[in-house]
C-alpha cells in the first residue's frame, strides 16, 4: 500500500522534470545558435570591408599581370610538346577557410592537370601557395609537392610577398620547361572562376622562333624579364585569389546567418509548443486532483 501511494505521488513530478529538461535543452541550443549567428554576422561585416579594399587594389594588379604576359601573347610563344618534359604547377590559395569551395576548386584543377601530364609521361612538380591547398594535395599527391608557402591570406597580399615566393622558387634549383599558375579569378561578388596562366623557362623563350623579330634582347635582359614576369603573374594570382576569397567568405557567412535565423525560428516554435504542453499538463493534473477531492 505504501509503495503504491509513493508511485502515485512521485509520477507527476518525474513527468515535470523530464519536460523541464527538454525546455532547458532547447533554451541552451537557442542560445548557442544565437551566439553563432552573431559571429557569422560579424565575419560577414569584416569580409565585406576586406572585400571592398581588395577589389580596389585588384585593378592595378591586373595591369601588372597583363603586362607580364604581353610578350608571350604578342610573340606567340609556345613550347613544343616533345620538349616540355618538366612541368611546374603553382597553385595559389590561402591559409584561411570558411569561404565555401573556393580552395577545393583550385585543388581539383591541379589534380586533373597532374593526371593529364603524368599520363603523357612528363615530370610534374607543384608549389603550394597557402596551407589549405597543401592539406588538399598532401595525402594524394604528396610526391609531386616541391614547396609549401604558408602565412598567406592573413594580411592583404603585396608585391613583396610575390617576390619572396618567386625568389624561393628560383633559388630551389628546379629547372622547368613549362609551367602553369592556377588561381581563382574574380568575376563578381557572387562569382569566381578557376583560371590559369602560362609560365615559360628562359631557354624556351630564347629558343622560340618568333623571338627573332626582336633585335636587342640578350640573355641577361631576357633573364631579368622572365624573373620580373614570374613575380607579376604570382602577384596577379594572389590579388585575384584574395578578392575571390573575401567575396566567397562574405557570401558564405550571409548564408550561414540566414540558416541560423531559420533554425532559431524553428527552435522558438518548438520551445513555445513544449512549454504550452507542460502548462496544459500541469493544469490537467491540478484539475484532476481537485475533482478527486
Amino acid at each position: 500500500m505504501f509503495a503504491r501511494s509513493s508511485a502515485l505521488v512521485f509520477s507527476p513530478q518525474c513527468g515535470q522534470v523530464r519536460n523541464m529538461a527538454t525546455l532547458k535543452d532547447i533554451t541552451i541550443r537557442l542560445k548557442s545558435i544565437k551566439n553563432i549567428q552573431k559571429i557569422t554576422k560579424s565575419m560577414k561585416m569584416v569580409a565585406a570591408a576586406k572585400y571592398a579594399r581588395a577589389e580596389r587594389q585588384l585593378k592595378p594588379a591586373r595591369v601588372y599581370g597583363s603586362g607580364a604576359l604581353a610578350l608571350y601573347e604578342k610573340a606567340d610563344i609556345k613550347m613544343p610538346e616533345d620538349k616540355a618534359a618538366k612541368h611546374l604547377i603553382i597553385g595559389v590559395t590561402s591559409d584561411r577557410g570558411l569561404c565555401g569551395a573556393i580552395h577545393s576548386g583550385v585543388a581539383k584543377a591541379i589534380k586533373n592537370e597532374i593526371a593529364n601530364l603524368t599520363n603523357a609521361g612528363k615530370e610534374v612538380m607543384v608549389v603550394n601557395v597557402g596551407d589549405k591547398l597543401r592539406g588538399l594535395l598532401h595525402r594524394t599527391h604528396g610526391k609531386h609537392i616541391m614547396m609549401n608557402c604558408k602565412e598567406v591570406g592573413r594580411k592583404p597580399p603585396s608585391f613583396g610577398d610575390a617576390s619572396i615566393i618567386a625568389t624561393e622558387l628560383l633559388n630551389s634549383g628546379y629547372e622547368y620547361d613549362q609551367g602553369t599558375v592556377f588561381f581563382n579569378r574574380f568575376r563578381s561578388v557572387i562569382s569566381y572562376k578557376t583560371d590559369q596562366k602560362p609560365l615559360f623557362s628562359t631557354t624556351a623563350v630564347a629558343d622560340a622562333e618568333t623571338m627573332s623579330v626582336y633585335d636587342d634582347i640578350d640573355a641577361e635582359v631576357l633573364r631579368n624579364y622572365q624573373e620580373f614576369a614570374l613575380v607579376n603573374i604570382i602577384y596577379l594570382a594572389l590579388r585575384e585569389g584574395s578578392t575571390s576569397e573575401q567575396s566567397a567568405r562574405m557570401t558564405a557567412m550571409d548564408s550561414a546567418s540566414k540558416n541560423a535565423s531559420e533554425m532559431i525560428d524553428k527552435l522558438t516554435l518548438t520551445f513555445n509548443r513544449t512549454r504550452q504542453a507542460v502548462i496544459t499538463k500541469e493544469l490537467i493534473e491540478i484539475i484532476s486532483g481537485a475533482a478527486a477531492l
